[in-house]
């Protein structure tokens, strides 16, 4: 389904050209569920930005339904089935909910079809359906409508930078419950995660784990989550990869 090709990243620092990602190269198979993990910093937004079309590498092709869209822009990736939820999301003020959500399905979505995206994220539906997306909502309360819009997407891929920020325990059971449910529910489709969270871990088919811009390792979870659980502040601190306060 994806297919990335050593991708490359630079900027333009005051010290020179500084290198974000170097030679990067994975695949998401149709029907999984793939997690990047990995130090902050090691390049892991930018490679779900790379994917969303946000940032356009400096070397390396992307591949999607065997079609090469590294030059395409965000919109065209998204007509091809890309949805991407970002790590922040943004606030539209003046749009309702249900407005947001329609925008996001590309269709005249009904009442009850958008209450459902609501109710699958943990909103109460009636609380929320008419509420603008703005600054009177919560960090939290943000990052659980954006995740709704991609349930209202229904797409070929889906890509979350680390969907748990900002949300309480109860609304990461619920995440959990969400990414499980998109799996049974959109056939074909797959899912990719940007997280440090070991409950996500534990769901995925596929971790890999990214540091200073490179690959270390990638496989199947049941090889690589338990050297992760064993190596934990590797990664960016037991607390934060095991989900514990």
């Amino acid at each position: 389904m994806l297919e990335l090709r050593n991708i490359r990243y630079g900027v333009d620092g005051e010290a020179g050209r500084v290198d974000i990602l170097n030679d990067v190269s994975f695949t998401v198979p149709e029907g999984k569920f793939v997690v990047i993990t990995g130090p902050n910093g090691g390049g892991k937004s930018t490679i779900a930005k790379i994917i969303a079309g946000v940032y356009v590498p400096t070397g390396g092709t992307i591949r999607f339904d065997g079609e090469d869209v590294t030059a395409l822009s965000i919109t065209e990736r998204a007509r091809r089935g890309i949805s991407y939820a970002l790590q922040q999301p943004v606030k539209f003020k003046g749009i309702q909910v249900i407005d947001l959500l329609r925008i996001a399905a590309g269709r005249q979505l009904s009442v009850a079809e958008s209450c459902d995206c609501l109710s699958r994220v943990g909103l109460c539906a009636r609380d929320y359906i008419n509420r603008e997306v703005n600054a009177s909502l919560s960090g939290g309360e943000l990052k659980r409508i954006e995740i709704a819009t991609i349930l209202a997407r229904s797409t070929r891929l889906s890509v979350f930078d680390e969907p748990e920020a900002g949300i309480d325990l109860w609304s990461f059971q619920s995440l959990i419950r969400v990414f499980q449910d998109m799996r049974a529910s959109i056939a074909g489709s797959s899912i990719l995660v940007i997280s440090h969270q070991e409950r996500i871990l534990e769901i995925a088919d596929e971790i890999i784990v990214v540091a200073e811009g490179r690959i270390e390792r990638q496989g199947p979870r049941e090889d690589v989550l338990p050297a992760l659980i064993g190596t934990a502040s590797a990664i960016t601190g037991c607390d934060r990869l095991t989900g514990r306060s």
